[in-house]
């Protein structure tokens, strides 16, 4: 996250908040109350907004509710008219896998992030998420070896070949139970900065099958 971020209040000028994103390259800003708690957030398709209405002054007055709140939001000339409220926020241990899914299911161009005491704590958006896939090919491969090889899945990493290209993990060699193979794709797409994962294991022992039943007969 940004712990430097940038942040409006309600009485923000509409000019200064264009400003503000262009000047300092933002897609949105969090809008903060006098007491600093996030109450908005606003983001460039808010702003584009007055752009939109005020350039078809011959629409027929909007009768939608849709539509009546983005021309009373076109109207505003402040951050508190024209933010959106109740914004979507995370903590800061949320996963940059979960942070990516709220972005995409809400829509969001910024997400505030909350300290414990409920006050900001910096921002994501959509660029610092991005930022994961920089991650060197040695820090990835690393973190496939210790954190899902051997503390996840408890498999001797001497017997699985790990290589990363550009974030690509190709994974090769044996695991010691064939229940691992379900679970060694998916823990390592699920690590930071891993672009795809591909290739061919084997395993030690078969432990999916069931002890066969005791024949009573012999008894």
């Amino acid at each position: 996250m940004a712990a430097d971020a940038v942040t409006a209040t309600t009485s923000t000028a509409f000019k200064d908040l264009v400003e503000t994103l262009v000047r300092r390259r933002l897609s949105g800003l969090p809008v903060l109350s006098r007491q600093g708690k996030v109450v908005g957030v606003v983001d460039e398709a808010a702003l584009l907004v007055k752009e939109e209405v005020q350039q078809d002054p011959g629409a027929r007055p909007a009768r939608r509710p849709r539509r009546r709140a983005l021309r009373a939001k076109a109207a505003g000339d402040t951050a508190g008219d024209v933010m959106t409220t109740r914004p979507v926020t995370v903590r800061p241990d949320t996963t940059v896998a979960e942070a990516a899914r709220l972005m995409d299911r809400h829509h969001a161009s910024c997400l505030p992030v909350i300290g414990e005491d409920g006050k900001l704590a910096g921002t994501v958006s959509r660029r610092d998420l991005l930022r994961v896939f920089l991650r060197s090919d040695s820090d990835i491969r690393a973190e496939v070896i210790d954190e899902v090889l051997v503390r996840c899945l408890g498999t001797n990493p001497v017997l699985v070949s790990v290589d990363v290209a550009d974030g690509v993990v190709t994974l090769s060699g044996e695991v010691a139970c064939k229940s691992m193979l379900p679970l060694i794709f998916p823990a390592t797409r699920a690590v930071d900065g891993v672009v795809d994962v591909e290739g061919h294991l084997t395993y030690g022992v078969d432990d999916t099958r069931r002890p066969s039943a005791p024949d009573l007969r012999r008894y």
